[in-house]
């Protein structure tokens, strides 16, 4: 596996993860009808322009399996994404690691997250620590229930 900065190629595959992924994962933990809002468009200049600007994509027999998005200057760890055909292998967790080495490589002091209701298990398991629930306003007008978390990088 390789994990490499994002291009604007990628964004329609990053896209379609993110929609299956969300679809795959926060079933049972948020509303149908707010899953249904959250994928439906298509794919806008806004996520090719932060894509760009923060994303990483891991990359598998030359096939985008995961994505996740780091801004260096706050820290902000913007959702990781894996193919649902390739969950359970590591992949999300090995995205985690080399968003934390970009993150110690910046000098920055911690990462912070809004996990979904269904990730903050994975999310802790990667070190970060928060319990207490939140609202997200998305950028699709969506209010969805969080978890706030922060992850301290040792130096």
């Amino acid at each position: 596996m390789l994990i490499r900065k994002a291009h604007g190629d990628d964004a329609q595959r990053v896209f379609v993860i993110r929609n299956q992924a969300i679809n795959h994962q926060c079933s049972g933990h948020y509303p149908a009808a707010d899953l249904q809002v959250w994928t439906a468009g298509s794919l806008g200049d806004y996520f090719i322009e932060v894509l760009e600007k923060t994303g990483h994509v891991a990359v598998i027999d030359d096939q985008i399996t995961a994505s996740g998005m780091l801004d260096l200057e706050s820290g902000q760890v913007d959702v990781v994404f894996v193919d649902p055909a390739y969950m359970g292998r590591g992949i999300g967790r090995q995205m985690m690691n080399y968003l934390e080495q970009l993150a110690l490589q910046a000098g920055l002091p911690h990462l912070i997250l809004d996990s979904t209701l269904n990730a903050a298990d994975f999310y802790r398991h990667c070190g970060f620590v928060g319990e207490r629930i939140a609202q997200y306003q998305s950028p699709r007008g969506l209010t969805l229930a969080c978890v706030p978390m922060i992850k301290h990088l040792a130096r």
